[in-house]
């Protein structure tokens, strides 16, 4: 690697492996690359193998500044190598197998190509946390769904606390109870329990794995240093106002499809991350309908229905007389392949088209589209809000209950399918949506999100391009800086840390005293080991205040309206560092142990505005 690379910060992203999260992971890792990250990007095994298959063997060689890795998922390869590898068994088997050959990876980047400084991970991904943490890497959290279902996720541990879950048996599902008003979710007025995300439908929530999963990886979250969101302010601002009560600083840089086209990074333009081979004669399809005439079908990369739910949205599209492209990938009817009625096909011969898997982003934008049959997933819906598209809501699991919860509600771009489909509903809507005045309404609250979304992804002030620019500074600085140091108890001046480990977390919990004055430190330090040097630096961004009260006196740390200017070095041999500044800002003391031989500096009664050291520790 040239000394140029060297010096640039090196992002690891990481998604679950996943259709509906590799995609805005990658297009993640690619703004960060057009804003100076190296990125390796970590796919499974049989997810690379996937990938390859659908976009030729030369589709993942990346460049030099621009890598992809893999790990194992620790799963047995599937019959069909093209189907969706199943939710459960892969959030399970990811947190059990994939800790120690995601921390292999690492040590391996660092050998060979550069130090990983910072991670960006898929909150599903937690156990790359427990890497983080043991290894001293600052880690950013993508949440690729939408942030509402995030916040449901938060409360799950509350809704038990309030009698509303478990449930008390499982007639409950289907008797009216899911109707519930739900009055603990902040800034969701009128959710119902089934618009939560609806792992929590359990009668014994304590032996249901992925309610244990999620809460785990929720709370795993709350200790990165940031949390990221593929949405824009305007859309959600009220939901990440209530998400930053809770959790690190959140980061709305969405839509990512708009924004990765502000940067238009020519060098990673052949890269993709669809899994299954799209069909781009869909398009030239579309290029012969009128303007707004169809209605475009695509349940996803995970959605599951019956071969009876199948033929109830067939004969409803036909029914509707309207035209439609339909996505039917493979593995999409459960237990069989996908068998399509003879009649429907050729009742809407002509006015349907069938395709596996598509360029969706540029088929929601063609200009024939005038409807979207979705199951609102969180890609789908902020794809099809930024492109103008209303939407037809039939929400499967996990965060697509309140993602479509939001649309129909809240944003006015939508209408919902019951759960159990009927071909007359279908007709119903697809009319109501393409032709009547519901739809016409829709369309019109759509086009205005359109344009603030649009907005939020304009330099140099869209409030998107605002917080990509906050979210990469503090991914910046946290990279050079070592991961976030908790002082969550009281120290004496007999603690000590090692130079070598600085750059690894660490707590201070001891409560022993100095000259009579406890101090308590509940707030961070940031601790930095340039690679650039072996020396070893400490980074005070917060300083000690005192506070007035009953004996023994305290100094607490606080947020400083700017940074600390001095920087001290620290070689890797042992030493200690205590800095203390009084509520009258006129006394500063340092206090460096070296080995066994102890040295104070005490500046009394100066009113200089400064931080005073010797030039350099002698032994």
């Amino acid at each position: 690697m040239d000394s140029k690379q060297e010096k640039k910060p090196h992002a690891l992203c990481i998604p679950i492996p996943a259709q509906g999260h590799i995609n805005p992971m990658l297009k993640l890792a690619k703004i960060l690359h057009s804003k100076g990250f190296l990125i390796t990007f970590v796919n499974t095994e049989f997810n690379h193998q996937r990938l390859l298959r659908a976009r030729g063997s030369a589709a993942l060689d990346g460049i030099p500044s621009f890598r992809f890795e893999t790990i194992p998922d620790g799963m047995p390869p599937p019959e069909d190598l093209d189907a969706t590898q199943n939710v459960y068994s892969i959030c399970k088997s990811t947190q059990e197998t994939c800790l120690e050959p995601f921390k292999a990876l690492i040590a391996k980047l660092s050998d060979s190509f550069s130090p990983v400084t910072c991670i960006v991970s898929d909150l599903l991904m937690g156990f790359t946390l427990d890497a983080a943490k043991e290894l001293g890497i600052p880690e950013f959290i993508f949440w690729t769904g939408g942030p509402g279902s995030l916040v449901c996720y938060d409360q799950y541990p509350n809704l038990v606390v309030k009698g509303l879950m478990p449930l008390k048996d499982p007639t409950y599902v289907a008797n009216g109870y899911l109707d519930t008003i739900v009055d603990c979710i902040p800034n969701m007025d009128g959710i119902r329990l089934k618009d939560i995300p609806p792992f929590i439908r359990t009668v014994n929530p304590g032996d249901d794995f992925m309610v244990e999963f999620t809460n785990s990886q929720v709370k795993k979250a709350k200790t990165a240093s940031g949390i990221i969101f593929n949405t824009f302010h305007e859309l959600e601002h009220n939901i990440l106002s209530a998400l930053a009560t809770t959790f690190p600083p959140c980061y709305g840089v969405g839509p990512l499809h708009l924004l990765e086209k502000k940067f238009d990074d020519k060098s990673l333009a052949s890269i993709g991350s669809n899994l299954w081979i799209e069909e781009p004669e869909c398009l030239k399809w579309l290029d012969s309908k009128p303007p707004s005439s169809v209605i475009y079908v695509n349940f996803g990369s995970i959605a599951v229905m019956t071969s009876q739910q199948l033929v109830e949205f067939c004969w409803g599209l036909a029914n509707s007389n309207h035209s439609f492209l339909w996505i039917m990938r493979p593995g999409m009817v459960s237990g069989e392949s996908t068998q399509l009625p003879p009649e429907f096909l050729k009742e809407t011969s002509g006015r349907g088209m069938l395709v596996g898997w598509c360029p969706q982003e540029q088929v929601l934008n063609h200009r024939s589209i005038g409807g979207f049959l979705t199951h609102c997933g969180w890609n789908s819906t902020i794809e099809s809000i930024s492109s103008g598209v209303p939407m037809i809501c039939w929400p499967f699991f996990s965060d697509q209950l309140t993602n479509c919860w939001l649309s129909c509600t809240k944003w006015g771009v939508a209408m919902e399918i019951e759960s159990d489909v009927k071909r007359g509903e279908v007709e119903k809507l697809v009319i109501e949506l393409m032709s009547n005045d519901k739809g016409k309404e829709m369309r019109k609250n759509t086009i205005d999100w359109k344009n603030k979304a649009t907005e939020a992804c304009a330099f140099p002030s869209g409030s998107s391009i605002v917080n990509l620019e906050k979210m990469i500074h503090r991914l910046q600085v946290s990279g050079h800086s070592g991961h976030l140091v908790n002082f969550s108890g009281e120290i004496f001046s007999g603690e000590t840390f090692s130079g070598k480990n600085l750059s690894s977390p660490a707590t201070f919990n001891k409560k022993p005293s100095f000259s009579g004055e406890t101090f308590s430190m509940n707030n961070n330090l940031h601790l930095r080991h340039p690679s650039s040097s072996p020396a070893t630096s400490i980074s005070a961004t917060h300083h000690l205040l005192r506070q007035r009260q009953s004996p023994p006196p305290t100094h607490l740390l606080r947020r400083p309206s700017s940074t600390l200017p001095q920087t001290h070095q620290l070689t890797p041999i042992r030493k200690q560092l205590y800095i203390v500044r009084n509520h009258q800002h006129r006394c500063r003391r340092k206090w460096w142990s070296l080995g066994n031989r102890r040295k104070r500096w005490w500046l009394p009664g100066s009113r200089r505005r400064r931080w005073w050291s010797p030039e350099k520790l002698s032994k």
